[in-house]
Parts: structure tokens; C-alpha cells; sequence
């Protein structure tokens, strides 16, 4: 079965007979059910099943609850998700070229991919293909409902088969998908049928394109491809190459003006130094190189020297309307060299990790008006003049920030808040949510006292069927969560808990661990602070930077990770990106362990104990 296909628009399709879906970037696939097997197949007719065994063991999961509605057949995208409104298209790709079964099962178990179903074919064996597609979406939602599935795409939830809900409003869904960096829109006729393998003017697709200013700096004589670059400083970076978009009088004009002023020619390329200045329009960088370049128009007001490549890192993401970035390109850390736009560009890029932990939390953020080269200062109140998209919650006389959309998220990072610290419970509990160990060694030079102290917690949480996460403070210690379920315990319960963990460290090594509260007393042993976990104290957030002088960052980290070549230095913005784009999030279960955290047993021992001592 030949799927049907979304014709490219660069015209906003706004229609009041038309909905609008968000378009993800990953593997067109079709689910093709019956009671005997399973196959979701590619547009190439390829089985997409073997490289993602995950989706697989979902549907043998649920497919009792699916029986009933079998044969079925659904249309969707195979995606790996960043947010609701993004897939990564990288990490898809890097899945698909996966040859050995154990990568394969790795990566299905630490970065699962999900199956994002936007169409209804058949069900029970009836066809509904010449159904409208308002019909569809109807029984698409009702499928779900019956069997008991969200109705929303959630990165976080450990339902891989999720449905793509359509909406009446284009502008509205424009806004999210620009500040969510997805890849578009596609807008279909409410009326459209399905055809199967038709490119329809009934389904449209349109892009959410970013700009370059670049040079051109060779010609391919072989395949008509323009190479395009930038300055980085004094050197020219090559970002791509652009075929589309040129009318045919001016791809002949650009032609020529090269072969006249060429510096060089061999038996496949025109060489030329920089001095033709272009605007290309592109979706994203992949692997360096722009994904889909457009041709948009000759910049003759420009100099090469106006293509930079720090203009280009910062205009890779939209922005809407009422968001600004000002002065992109100042510098916040001189080693590594980080400007603001790349801060800004990593805050965005790990706002599906970090606002997880921020939602619904009292925020305290430490400001840096001047990066790394001036003071920086607490900020716990919301300033006046902070946008209405900012929530606040009243708190102890203190407004705080609840920074729980993207764009407050890009506000404060504007403001350069550097660093988010929230506290163990939310603006709804009445009880912490979760248990953090900071285990905070007196330097750099002791962490080897962090790691044997994280171990030895960790061998603790493994006796009493406890299910643990760590992560980097980002300076020069380790964390260690215990997710909670919430409401249902108060500090002083976990205070019996943290005060358990910290004296068994001290009994077993006490020349390495200490819980004395002075400085001076402590010596070079690591400090448990088990008082630190308390109502009001608050944490580093995961994957928040810190303002220190490599600019580290609050890592989540997988427990075999955690041995003596650990070196939390190596974690800083580049490195993070690059570590869950190939290995997944490793807090990805958190939210989920909360439910079947055996705390309570545990809590019960020790509060028998205590009575009894």
C-alpha cells in the first residue's frame, strides 16, 4: 500500500474548510494489522519492524484490548520525539541504519520510538478510505478512547502508538510549532479522501523554513549544485549545497558570473572566492549541512563579511512574535568560547528535558547580566516588567516564576538565568516528591569520593528494591534521586530516610564520609548533607547549566556510567546535546517510576525500627 502524499506549499494554507496537523520528521509508515501478524511497512515497502522491535512489543501488548477492532490499518509517522510538536529527525535516521540486534534492543530500550497515527483506513475490516476525512479523525480518537489510550503526543509517556489530533485554528498551532522548533504544518481538505499513493492539492504541506545569509564559493558542473558558506572567524565553513528554488535565468546569471571570475576550475567544480552573497531558505542543520536549502533571493546589500557563522547559529530557530533575543551575539564564556545565541540555542534544544522538572515548581534562578565576566545575583521574585505568558505563585511573600511554557523558558534565558533551581515539591503537594542525595565533595579532587559514595547508595537502593536515578551537579559533585509518589509523604518521613542512608555511609567508611556540619571540622572526607533535603531548600535542575568556569552542565547519567573514568567536566553544552540525541535521556522513566516506587515498605521498617529503639 502506497501512501498518500501532502503536496509542498509556501503559501499559508488558512481555509475555514480545512484542519491542520503538526508534521513530524521520520518514517512514513503504515500499520497493517490482523489477528495472524503484525507489519508496519515504509513508503518504500520496507518492513520497518526488525530496527524498531519497541513499537513491536507494544502492539503484542495491547493486543487483546486491539482484537476486537482487527484487521486495522492506520497511517502515521515513525518518530523519535523531542517534544509535542518536534520528532528528531537525526536520531531516526541513526536508528534506521542500525545492523546488530543487541544496538538495536539498546537503543529501542534506552530511546524508544513512537508511532504517531494521524489516519484510519480500516477497521474491523472495513474499508474507510472514501470516508471524509472529518470521519476518520472521528473513529481514529474513538479507537484510542476505546482502548483506553491518552489522546495526546507526549515525548514522556510510555505509550508508543499516539494520535495526531487535528485542529480548526491554523494560527494557534503555527505558534506552538514555531516555538517548538517542529517542522511544520500539514493542512488537509476536512472533506479529502484517501488515495492511495496520490501527491493530493487536497493535503498540503507547509514548512517551518529558517534563513541563512551565506556566500557562494563553487559550482558542481556534474549535478548544478551551488556550494554555500559562512565565516567562522577567518575561516570559510561550508554549510551545504543548494539546487532548488533559482529561476532558470537566474541559476544561468549565477553560472556565469562564476565561470567569469572563477579562481579555479578542475574536471567537477567552479571555484570562486567569496563575494556572492544568498539568502537560502532550509528546515535544520544535519550532520553540519543544511537539510532541504531553497534558493530565496540574491543579497547584493550584503558583504561575505555579513554571512557569519554566528548569525547562522542564531537564526536556526524562529521565534514568535513576541519573543526577542537581545544581543545574540554577546559573549558568556571565554573558555570555552559560548556567545548567547548558542546558550539560547541550547536551552531550546533541551527544553523538553529541563521543563519537565521545572513544571509546577517555585523557581530561583541565578542571573549572569554579564556572563562569566561580572557578578551574578539570586533572583527569586518575578520582576514587573516580566510578559504575560510568565506564571507566577505566591509563596512565603515571595512571587515566584512557574516557568511551564517554552516561552518563558526562552525569557528567562534571555534575561541570561544561567542557572534553575527548584525545590522536592510542587505548587500542588503538600510533600516532597522526591528524594535527592547531594553527595558534595570538598573539590574537584575528591569526586572519586562522590562516585564511592553514589555506589555504595546505589547497593543500598538494590537491596531494598528502590529504583534510583543519578546526574552531575554540574561543579563537582553527584545527585541522586529517588522519585516519590506524590501526596503521600511528608519531610519528616523522608528525613528518617536521608538520615538512615547518611549514617549507614559514615558507619561503613567514616574516613571517607562525614555529616558534620562545619567546614572546618569535615576535613577532605565528602559531606552527606541529608538536612539539605528539606521544605524550602531547593536543587539544581536537570540539564541546567552552571556558572562556573567550563560551564558544566546537571547531567543525568545511566548508573553504568558511574565508575572511576567519570569526570563531570566532560559534560558541558555540546557534549550534552550530542549524548541524548545518540543515547537516549536517562531520566526518560522518572515521571513513571513514581508509581511503582516501593518506598513505602521500606519507610515502614524504619519507623518500626525507630519506635522499637
Amino acid at each position: 500500500m502506497k501512501p498518500m502524499l501532502p503536496t509542498l506549499t509556501f503559501e499559508r494554507p488558512v481555509n475555514p474548510d480545512w484542519l491542520y496537523e503538526v508534521k513530524y520528521d521520520g518514517f512514513r509508515a503504515i500499520l497493517l494489522w490482523t489477528e495472524n501478524s503484525i507489519k508496519l511497512m515504509s513508503r518504500n515497502k520496507k518492513s520497518l519492524l526488525p530496527q524498531f522491535p519497541e513499537i513491536n512489543q507494544f502492539l503484542l501488548d495491547y493486543k487483546e484490548k486491539f482484537k476486537p477492532y482487527l484487521p486495522l490499518v492506520l497511517d502515521g509517522e515513525l518518530v523519535s520525539l523531542i517534544n509535542p510538536y518536534k520528532a528528531n529527525f537525526a536520531a531516526i535516521q541513526v536508528r534506521g541504519r542500525l545492523k546488530t540486534g543487541i544496538k538495536v534492543n539498546e537503543m529501542a530500550a534506552k530511546s524508544p520510538c513512537r508511532l504517531l497515527v494521524f489516519d484510519i483506513l480500516t477497521i474491523n475490516g472495513n474499508p474507510l478510505h472514501h470516508q471524509p476525512l472529518r470521519s476518520r479523525k472521528k473513529q481514529l480518537l474513538q479507537l484510542f478512547k476505546s482502548i483506553g489510550l491518552d489522546l495526546e503526543v507526549d515525548p514522556y509517556n510510555n505509550q508508543l502508538l499516539q494520535p495526531v489530533l487535528a485542529f480548526n485554528d491554523f494560527h494557534d498551532l503555527w505558534e506552538k510549532v514555531v516555538l517548538y522548533d517542529g517542522e511544520g504544518i500539514v493542512a488537509k481538505h476536512k472533506n479529502s479522501l484517501w488515495e492511495e499513493g496520490k501527491r493530493s492539492p487536497q493535503w498540503l504541506k507547509y514548512k517551518n523554513w529558517k534563513y541563512v545569509r551565506c556566500f557562494v564559493t563553487s559550482y558542481d558542473k556534474n549535478n548544478g549544485y551551488f556550494s554555500v558558506s559562512v565565516f567562522k572567524e577567518e575561516e570559510i565553513v561550508n554549510i551545504g549545497q543548494v539546487l532548488f528554488g533559482f529561476k532558470q535565468d537566474e541559476k544561468q546569471a549565477l553560472r556565469n558570473i562564476m565561470k567569469q571570475n572563477m579562481v579555479r576550475e578542475d574536471e567537477q567544480f567552479i571555484f570562486v572566492e567569496p563575494a556572492i552573497c544568498l539568502e537560502v531558505k532550509y528546515l535544520e542543520l544535519y550532520d553540519n549541512q543544511l537539510r532541504e536549502p531553497h534558493f530565496e533571493r540574491f543579497r547584493f546589500d550584503l558583504t561575505p563579511a555579513d554571512c557569519t557563522y554566528d548569525n547562522f547559529i542564531y537564526q536556526q530557530k524562529n521565534l514568535p512574535k513576541d519573543l526577542e533575543i537581545t544581543h545574540p551575539e554577546k559573549p558568556l564564556w571565554e573558555k570555552p568560547k559560548i556567545r548567547k545565541s548558542e546558550f539560547i540555542h541550547y536551552m531550546r534544544e533541551v527544553s523538553p528535558y529541563l521543563m519537565t522538572f521545572l513544571k509546577n515548581r517555585l523557581l530561583t534562578v541565578i542571573r549572569y547580566p554579564h556572563g562569566m565576566f561580572g557578578e551574578a545575583f539570586y533572583q527569586k521574585n518575578c520582576p514587573a516588567y516580566a510578559p504575560d505568558f510568565v506564571n507566577t505563585h505566591q509563596s512565603n511573600g515571595i512571587n515566584y516564576i512557574v516557568c511551564n511554557n517554552l516561552k518563558t523558558l526562552i525569557w528567562l534565558g534571555n534575561q541570561l538565568a544561567i542557572e534553575y533551581h527548584i525545590p522536592f515539591d510542587t505548587i500542588n503537594s503538600t510533600g516532597p516528591s522526591e528524594i535527592v542525595f547531594d553527595l558534595d565533595p570538598p573539590s574537584i579532587d575528591e569526586f572519586h569520593l562522590a562516585i564511592k559514595a553514589a555506589l555504595m547508595i546505589k547497593n543500598v537502593f538494590d537491596r531494598l528494591n528502590l529504583i534510583g536515578f543519578i546526574k552531575t551537579s554540574g561543579n563537582k559533585g553527584l545527585q541522586i534521586y529517588l522519585p516519590l509518589p506524590e501526596e503521600k509523604f511528608t519531610y519528616d518521613d523522608t528525613r528518617l530516610f536521608t538520615s538512615f542512608i547518611a549514617e549507614y555511609l559514615v558507619s561503613q567508611d567514616p574516613d571517607s564520609f562525614t555529616i558534620e556540619r562545619l567546614k572546618k571540622n569535615r576535613g577532605n572526607k565528602l559531606y552527606i548533607d541529608y538536612v539539605q533535603h528539606g521544605e524550602g531548600k531547593t536543587v539544581i535542575a536537570p540539564y541546567s547549566m552552571r556558572g562556573n568556569e567550563y560551564g558544566g552542565i546537571a547531567t543525568p547519567l545511566y548508573w553504568d556510567e558511574v565508575d572511576e573514568k567519570l569526570n563531570p567536566k566532560t559534560f558541558t553544552m555540546q557534549n550534552v546535546l550530542e549524548r541524548i540525541k545518540n543515547h537516549g535521556d536517562p531520566f526518560r522513566t522518572y515521571f513513571h517510576t513514581k508509581a511503582i516506587q516501593p518506598f513505602s515498605q521500606v519507610l515502614d521498617v524504619l519507623k518500626k525500627g525507630k519506635k522499637e529503639g
